[in-house]
């Protein structure tokens, strides 16, 4: 009988028990180039540079072999959060809208990606977004 039980308990756990999952919000990554197509951290005419939400957080940003940047944590909520991207060659500012991800699992999407500012032009670059600043 106890055996039969403890059967009986243990597929109650493993199957009551979901598989949890989590979708994290797809990378953003940029590559910053001048009007000539020449990546500006290549090129060493970026310089640093830092990106902060509306809060005045700062955004964690990894840099790629191939200099580009990639935004770390972005995306993982409702709404849209703005952002500004501060450099000596030029501060511009976009936004970010997400939502809940719709799915079988838990987690965020991004759903827009809005730049403004003087003097860019943003093409969507096949997974990243190439700014040109001019």
């Amino acid at each position: 009988m106890k055996k039969i039980l403890f059967f009986l308990v243990l597929s109650f756990t493993l199957f009551s028990c979901g598989e949890e999952c989590y979708n994290a919000p797809l990378p953003i990554v940029f590559e910053i180039v001048n009007a000539n197509g020449e990546n500006l951290i290549t090129n060493g005419n970026l310089g640093p540079f830092s990106i902060s939400d509306e809060n005045q957080v700062g955004v964690k940003v990894t840099k790629t072999d191939d200099d580009k940047i990639v935004l770390e944590n972005v995306g993982a909520y409702n709404g849209t959060i703005n952002y500004t991207f501060y450099s000596a060659v030029r501060v511009f500012d976009f936004s970010i809208e997400s939502s809940e991800f719709k799915g079988g699992c838990d987690g965020y999407q991004i759903n827009k990606l809005t730049f403004t500012g003087v003097g860019i032009d943003v093409k969507d670059e096949n997974g990243y977004y190439k700014i040109i600043l001019q």
